[in-house]
Order: C-alpha cells, then structure tokens, then sequence
C-alpha cells in the first residue's frame, strides 16, 4: 500500500467555504491515467490537479481532471495550484516571484505578489481569444435557461481562450439569478458540441464589472462557482468589443447564487494588431491536507 497525498484549496476568495473548491497532487509523477480518473470521481470536486513532473527554471508538469474527464486549461486550477507549491516550498530559492504551469493548452506563467494569506497569483493566459458566432438562436437559447428571449442582450457567441465557453449577456441580475439549465433541451442542442457549457453574465452597474454563473454539463459541473477560463475568454471578447487599443481592466463577481462568492480580475491588453495578452489573477485560501492509501 502506497501513500499519496493532496490538499485542497478554495480559490478566486480569501475566505474559506467560499470561491471555487480545488483539489492538488503535488506529487503525482507515477500515477497512470486511470488512477487520476478514479481519485477525481472520489473527490468530485470541479477540478483535481496532478502535478506530474517539475523542471528547472520552476516549471511544472500539471495535469487538469473534471469528473468528465481532463482538460486543456483551467483558471482556477492554475491560481490554486501555483498558491500551493509556493506555499509548499516547491520553488526554487531566490526565484519565488514566478513559475510556469506546463498544460496541454502550452505554457502558462505566473507571477505573485503580496504575502501570506494576502498573496495574489496572476497568470497569463497561453492562447490569445478566439470569439465566434453560437449555433444557437436567441429562442432556443432562452429557452434552454429559463428565460424569455428578451432576457438576453444580444445573441450568444462562443468564446475561448484555450476552453470554449458558449457567452450569453443577460438584461440584469434578477434575470440573471432566475436562469436554471433546462437538461433535456440542452442535450438535444449542445451536448457533443466543440462549446458544451454555458456562461452567463450581467453588466452590474458599473462598465467595468460583472456578475456571472456558469453551467457546466459537458464537464459533468451543475453549475461551478469561479470559473477563470472563461473569465479570461469574456473579458478578451469584451476588449475586442471595443476595438481599440488599450488596456481593460475587468471585475468578475461569481458564486453568488450558489451561496460560494468569487473575485476574480482580469486584463486584457490590446495593440493595433488586436489582443496582446489576457491575464486573470486571484487568490485561495488553503483549507485542507488528506492522505489517499493506494493498493
């Protein structure tokens, strides 16, 4: 019987019981795929991280599990994941201010700041935004959440910046907070679909900030409290909105209705050329270290 041990981390919060539940292998070099699949399913937690393998210059094999399966890229993982090996010790001494999480989507630095429970992880997204127009029409998008076609702003679209996301703008937050996935409908509509989840979100006042859910069914998520991929692929579609050089800065408001508040920011640089970097920063609160007895 061997031992393997994992912690588990709520991130884009400092607060525990709140932002989004992660759980981190720092040591999972030996483990085959299945077992990866099998202690995921056993935590069934949004997200479990296997750190793999690390290299020089604070590089780190990760790998990213869903209780549907692995995944390019993920945003909170990559937050909660680089808190911990910092906090761990992991880094190479004399070079505590960066590492890069290696993922299938590519390389994804990170860079801290702040100390203790107010340190900050802010990473770099590997894929410039990639925005395009949904299959869906405005009916049967409204329809499968719940809503009259009226709630939304605009039609949706999908946008990614390594994890496709299907982008819908509600009128406000009581539209917002009423939307509830309709299954049946969605399986008939987007199951199997390159984009098979659902993120939804309202201008809250300020133009600046938002608050937003996200359904997750493709990746077996009723409904996910912080979601840093598709914070990074909205924020990167607003900025090429506006389609004009600059520097946008973005406020992310999720988990709200789950009972689980998120923060997450992000920004978006665009040059004349278009989107020159996402980044999406965040903090976790460290709750919990375990011990799994492997046969």
């Amino acid at each position: 019987m061997s031992a393997l041990d994992f912690y588990t981390l709520d991130v884009f919060t400092d607060q525990p019981f709140a932002g989004n539940p992660l759980a981190v292998f720092p040591d999972a070099g030996k483990l085959p795929d299945e077992r990866m699949t099998q202690l995921t399913r056993e935590l069934n937690l949004s997200e479990t991280v296997f750190v793999t393998g690390s290299g020089p210059g604070n590089r780190f094999d990760v790998r990213i599990f869903t209780p549907g399966g692995e995944i390019p890229f993920a945003g909170h993982p990559t937050v909660g994941t680089a808190l911990l090996l910092k906090r761990l010790g992991r880094l190479q001494p004399g070079a505590e201010s960066s590492l890069t999480l290696v993922q299938r989507v590519g390389d994804v630095p990170v860079t801290f700041r702040g100390e203790g429970g107010d340190e900050v992880a802010r990473f770099r997204t590997a894929l410039a935004p990639e925005v395009g127009d949904s299959e869906l029409d405005p009916e049967t998008a409204a329809a499968m959440l719940g809503l009259e076609p009226g709630q939304l702003v605009r039609p949706p679209r999908i946008a990614s910046c390594g994890t496709p996301f299907q982008m819908f703008e509600v009128t406000d937050i009581e539209s917002l907070g009423r939307a509830q996935l309709d299954l049946a409908l969605w399986r008939r509509a987007l199951a199997g679909a390159a984009a098979p989840d659902l993120y939804l979100y309202t201008r809250s006042g300020e133009s600046l900030s938002v608050r937003a859910r996200m359904f997750g069914p493709g990746f077996n998520i009723a409904e996910d409290p912080a979601t840093g991929a598709a914070a990074s692929a909205l924020a990167g579609m607003l900025a090429l909105d506006a389609a004009t050089p600059g520097l946008y800065r973005l406020r992310i408001e999720q988990g709200v209705e789950m009972g689980r508040p998120s923060l997450i920011l992000t920004e978006v640089r665009v040059g004349d050329a278009g989107v020159e970097s996402v980044e999406v920063e965040g903090q976790a609160r460290l709750l919990s270290q375990g011990r799994f007895l492997l046969p």
